[in-house]
């Protein structure tokens, strides 16, 4: 799994620059709930300026012109309110946006956003009064990146689409997909609020799915002028999120109890990868419980030290000497009760929130069926080899007795972490899948019947050479709607997607889990394993009711791999590991992994390679809860024919804007003075950056102001 340069998600830095930068301006400071812009103490006179569309109450027959004063008098009046300034600079506009996040390590960027109609609405609050700059990259760098700059420039806003090519050089979009709803700047602070299409249908856009999207944020202290941006210096980073997620509308209460899992000064070794479990021992209870949320609790500091955390359910035959100390998890002289811990029953990863439960499904503890001891695997990625480090982190579960009406569990589906799971070098793209077969998928799901089991959450993992992974879904040869989905996979990201509807998995389902690749940076052969430069592919699926399975899984043939290669014949009986070729004379007594990697792999005989094993029988993996294994274990299956393969639905654009707004649209503005303050209100379109730049900066009187929108095709070509 992994690690992450600065902090949780954070990244300072990426290649790109947006533009030279001086200090920033004095004065304001993040504060409040959430960290947002704090409003002005009584007694200072900053200026705050407030950009809002108009809303009309009355319908205006085609042909006739529209009031001039539509709802003027109300906004008027509540701009001349005492408090209107503070009630914006407290959050925007006013309206809700369900997902908020902090994209810079200081508190000095916040990000919020949510559905708008058939888009996505963004509330950008920035500690700046200069220009504020956001936008979607490939990398999380500058090159290809589809870019928006706003700000308030003199009382006016203004908000441009620009576009990054290859070489990182900024040119305006000549067909503008970003629509200004609302701006605000203080002494302090500047708050923008835009709408775009997920969908442009413009080449210099990136498309909004349900992928990883690495968004790239930058500010400076002054606005864009005639010139364009200037550079923004250390003001920019990347951070990977999910924009699609559904919304999370269930909230604890305060008062709700917990209780942590949670290390206690673990040492962690001077190595690149540690993987540490400790047993522990759930609270008793003396009647059901249901865990409704899990959150990580991670040491400060440590936030890219601690990649992965599982929860495994163990064996309820122990007693708690079991519990009297930790080891590194599989190693020779790891405790034998750690063996007995098979089933995940929660897992969390770098970059990954709390997790909570629908409101019908929770995790049961409390009954015979339920864990009684769980052991606790952190994985600790230490790239540097730093010295000295000891950690305290964990997770945290919160429980309740109001019961939930169904009991989740975790089937862990893929490819069994093995050396059998191979990835030649040099690869800009190889697929390796892991079956969750309709064999191991009849005999559990049998006491389920008709209706199934209902999957709610899935959580996809690869490891650093991960570029996409899928989860695909087939019935009776069709192929249905995938699962779940990452095509700009993040090795430093990786949480639980909710699903926007729950998706029925009927038995003789089949599920495959597709992992893409990219090894161009190797010279060896890369192996299924535990380490961050060895591969995964797996998917885990959170669903109810609950039923005993654990593991529904896959292993690759080896011998025909080998075969491939022009291995003839091995040692048998096999007593070393990895096993001994016997034959032909280039790889007598060498290993299979030396023999795999003396063989000269290029993108041809790769590419041919990947053929194979995508054809190969599969050894089947299908295991219970209490560490038995259903019949179907260790049988060979095919991979599933599929008759009729899934035709996603084609993408449908949104509707944009020209390059510039249509002449008969004119701006007007609204300055208003009173107390030492004067509030801006934008009533028909967002001003451009020339624009801006062209207004004086301080207004004498109260006045209406029509902007001439011809300096709209002035260009901005240099970069940021």
């Amino acid at each position: 799994m992994g690690r992450q340069p600065d902090g949780p998600g954070v990244a300072r830095g990426g290649e790109g620059e947006w533009g030279r930068v001086g200090p920033l301006p004095a004065g304001g400071r993040a504060a409040g709930r959430g960290g947002g812009p704090r409003p002005p103490a009584r007694g200072r006179r900053p200026s705050s300026r407030l950009l809002a569309p108009p809303v009309c109450a009355t319908q205006v027959p085609a042909g006739r012109r529209r009031p001039r004063m539509c709802r003027w008098p109300l906004l008027l009046l509540w701009g001349l309110l005492p408090g209107a300034a503070a009630a914006a600079a407290a959050g925007g506009s006013g309206r809700a946006l369900p997902h908020r996040t902090l994209l810079d390590s200081e508190g000095k960027y916040w990000l919020s956003w949510g559905p708008r109609g058939g888009g996505l609405a963004f509330r950008l609050e920035v500690r700046t009064a200069g220009y504020v700059g956001f936008g979607f990259s490939p990398t999380g760098a500058m090159a290809s990146a589809d870019i928006v700059v706003g700000g308030v420039a003199h009382g006016r806003p203004y908000l441009q689409d620009y576009f990054t090519n290859a070489n990182r050089e900024l040119k305006k979009d000549a067909q503008q997909d970003y629509h200004l709803e609302y701006a605000m700047e203080n002494s302090t602070h500047t708050i923008i609020e835009f709408t775009r299409e997920l969908h442009t249908c413009d080449i210099n856009d990136k498309s909004i799915t349900e992928s990883t999207v690495r968004v790239i944020w930058a500010y400076h202290h002054e606005d864009v002028g005639e010139a364009g941006p200037q550079y923004h210096d250390s003001n920019r980073g990347t951070k990977s999120l999910r924009l699609l997620n559904p919304e999370k509308t269930s909230v604890l209460s305060t008062a709700i109890p917990y209780f942590d899992l949670v290390n206690q000064d673990v040492p962690i070794p001077n190595k690149g990868t540690t993987y540490w479990c400790q047993m522990f021992k759930i609270p008793v209870f003396q009647e059901k419980h249901h865990v409704i949320k899990v959150e990580p609790v991670i040491q400060r500091g440590h936030e890219s030290l601690v990649h992965h955390i599982l929860l495994y359910q163990c064996s309820s035959s122990f007693n708690d000497s079991v519990l009297d100390y930790g080891h590194e998890c599989y190693h020779p002289n790891m405790p034998d009760a750690f063996l007995t811990c098979e089933t995940v029953i929660f897992a969390w990863a770098i970059g990954g929130e709390g997790f909570s439960y629908p409101p019908h499904v929770g995790l049961s503890l409390g009954t015979p069926l339920d864990p009684r001891y769980v052991l606790l695997e952190v994985h600790y990625d230490n790239p540097t080899y730093k010295e000295g480090l000891i950690d305290n982190s964990g997770l945290r579960l919160f429980h309740t007795t109001d019961i939930r009406k169904y009991d989740a569990g975790v089937i862990e589906a893929g490819l069994w972490v093995s050396l059998f799971h191979t990835i030649p070098p040099g690869m800009p793209e190889f697929r390796s899948e892991g079956h969750c077969t309709l064999e191991c998928l009849e005999e559990a799901l049998e006491a389920e019947k008709p209706s199934g089991i209902h999957v709610f959450a899935v959580l996809l993992h690869a490891h650093l050479a991960g570029r996409g992974i899928r989860l695909r879904h087939f019935r009776k040869g069709e192929e249905l709607r995938l699962l779940a989905y990452d095509d700009d996979f993040d090795f430093n990201f990786q949480e639980f997607q909710y699903l926007k509807e729950e998706q029925t998995i009927l038995p003789g389902d089949n599920l495959i889990t597709e992992c893409r690749y990219n090894t161009k940076d190797r010279a060896r052969m890369t192996w299924g394993g535990l380490s961050t430069r060895n591969e995964m592919c797996l998917s885990y699926l959170l669903y109810y009711p609950r039923i005993n399975l654990t593991r529904c899984a896959s292993i690759p043939d080896i011998m025909e791999q080998l075969q491939f290669i022009g291995v003839k014949e091995i040692y048998r009986p096999v007593t070393t590991w990895p096993f001994i070729i016997k034959s032909p004379k280039q790889y007598k007594n060498l290993s299979f992994m030396d023999a795999m990697n003396k063989f000269k792999w290029a993108k041809k005989e790769g590419l041919s390679f990947n053929k194979l094993v995508l054809s190969l029988p599969v050894n089947v993996r299908c295991s219970k809860t209490d560490n038995a294994e259903w019949s179907i274990q260790g049988m060979t299956a095919l991979p599933p024919h599929v008759e009729r393969p899934y035709k996603a639905e084609p993408l449908v654009c949104g509707t944009s804007s020209s390059s510039s707004p249509p002449r008969n649209h004119p701006l007007e503005l609204l300055v208003c003075f009173m107390r030492g303050k004067y509030i801006t209100f934008i009533l028909q379109k967002e001003v451009t950056v020339q624009d801006a730049a062209r207004q004086p900066r301080n207004a004498s009187s109260l006045r209406t102001v029509t902007m001439d929108h011809a300096s709209e095709k002035a260009k901005h070509g240099q970069a940021f």
